[in-house]
Parts: structure tokens; C-alpha cells; sequence
């Protein structure tokens, strides 16, 4: 299994990406595990509130598992992502959830930041977008961090690709992480937190948390209808893509 669950007695249930030996990267059954994971959780009365992390202290998730094979129709009008419902939002999921993220958090991993309620971050995390690097537009992925941090800071991430990453400091200052914690502990940390969470009544919490989000909403679907136009006008070909991909280097600046 590529996602690991162990739901405690406290109803929070710990979610882990288990793919360490690729960075959590999300293939094609980790996506289609996900989906059915949340719509699991949506039934379970037993489950109150969720931890998201990923295995192993490299990275939380690294986004699309290159190797992932998603051929795409002939036409700019129409895209299929894969990671379009990879996250708890997506599933009507409204019971919340909380990203514990160490290492690296990159890319596609926004699908699921972007979806969780709030983050608690290690001090070794970082963030970052590589797709314009590569020649690809990044436009969910800026559209999901675009609502959770200051505009300028989602913008800057967004176009600077590989050569920059955001430290959790800066992460924490300027809103994007909620708690920082030493290497290591963001995933206790997230689990404390998750655990007064669920000991509140439930259907509060989740009519909490839907109020939260309707207050985004309309920005949000306006803009996710745009993105698909966009990723297939203005990203490069494939072959194009992977020879960026291949060359790139490790340089990179940590602010």
C-alpha cells in the first residue's frame, strides 16, 4: 500500500504518504487511493478529524510521480489531472485536516495542502514549484497557495520554479504554517491539535469548517475553471518538458 491509515481512539486518523523511495511522490494508485480514502472517512462516524504527512523525514510529497503515464485529448479546452481529486475537499470531505509536512513539500503537493485546514511544520521543511522550470504553467498549484499566503509570496514561489524554495521560517511568518516545530516532531505536534479538535462536537466542527471555506469559494471555482485552459495553452510539449526536467541541476536558494 502506497498510503498508510491508523485511525486512533481519539477519532483522529493519521494518513501517511508511504512512498519514501520517491519522495511521496503520487502515482496513479496513490491518487486513486486517496479519492476513495476520504470518501471512506466522509462515511466513518468514527473518524473526526485527520493528519496528513508523509514517510520518512526527505519530503512530505513531491507532487505527480514523473513516471505517472496520463496521456492528455488533442484539444487546449480540456485537460485530465489526476491530482484534480486527490484531495479531502474534492470528496465533500468537511471533517478537517490537518498537513503535518517535513522535508520537502513541492508542486502537486499544494493539491493537498491546499485542501487541509491548516499546516504544522518541521523547521527542516521547505517549499517550492518547480513548474515553470520545466516549462509548464503552474496554475492550480498557484491557485491553491494564492489562498492560503500573502499574494506576492505566492506569486514569487510560483514564478521563481527550482531556483528558490520557502524555508519553514518564512513559511510560519507569513501565515502559510500555522505551528513550527524541531525536525521531526510536526506529526506529534498536528496529532495534539487534531485530538482537541475531535473531542469537540463533530457536527459542529464540520459546519465550522464548511462556513471557513464558503468564504473562499467563489474565488476558487472561478478561478479552477480558468485552469485547465491555461496549463494546456501555455505549457511545453511533453518531450520538451522531460528535457528540461533532465537537466536540471541541485542549485538553489533557501529564504
Amino acid at each position: 500500500m502506497t498510503v498508510r491509515t491508523d485511525v486512533r481512539p481519539d477519532g483522529v486518523a493519521l494518513v501517511t504518504l508511504d512512498r519514501p523511495e520517491r519522495h511521496n511522490a503520487i502515482d496513479l494508485p496513490t491518487a486513486a487511493r486517496l479519492k476513495r480514502l476520504w470518501g471512506e472517512f466522509r462515511r466513518d462516524d468514527g473518524v473526526r478529524a485527520v493528519v496528513l504527512t508523509g514517510a520518512g523525514d526527505r519530503a512530505f510529497c513531491t507532487g505527480i510521480d514523473r513516471s505517472a503515464d496520463v496521456p492528455q485529448p488533442g484539444s487546449p479546452y480540456s485537460l485530465d489531472d489526476p491530482l484534480l481529486d486527490v484531495g479531502p475537499k474534492a470528496a465533500d470531505l468537511w471533517k478537517p485536516v490537518v498537513a503535518a509536512v517535513g522535508g520537502m513539500a513541492c508542486g502537486g503537493a499544494f493539491y493537498l495542502l491546499g485542501e487541509s485546514e491548516f499546516l504544522v511544520a518541521s523547521e527542516n521543511a521547505t517549499f517550492f514549484d518547480p513548474h515553470t522550470s520545466y516549462g509548464m504553467v503552474s496554475a492550480y498549484e498557484s491557485l491553491h497557495m494564492a489562498q492560503r499566503m500573502p499574494f506576492g509570496e505566492a506569486a514569487r514561489m510560483a514564478l521563481t520554479g527550482t531556483a528558490e524554495r520557502l524555508s519553514a521560517r518564512r513559511a510560519y511568518d507569513i501565515g502559510l504554517v500555522s505551528e513550527l516545530t524541531p525536525p521531526g516532531e510536526a506529526v506529534a505536534s498536528a496529532l495534539r491539535v487534531a485530538a482537541v479538535i475531535a473531542a469537540c462536537p463533530t457536527e459542529a466542527v464540520q459546519g465550522t469548517v464548511r462556513a471557513l471555506w464558503a468564504a473562499k469559494e467563489a474565488a476558487r471555482a472561478h478561478a479552477f475553471a480558468l485552469a485547465p485552459h491555461l496549463v494546456s495553452l501555455g505549457s511545453l510539449p511533453p518531450a520538451d518538458q522531460a528535457a528540461r526536467f533532465a537537466a536540471r541541476t541541485r542549485d538553489h536558494r533557501v529564504r
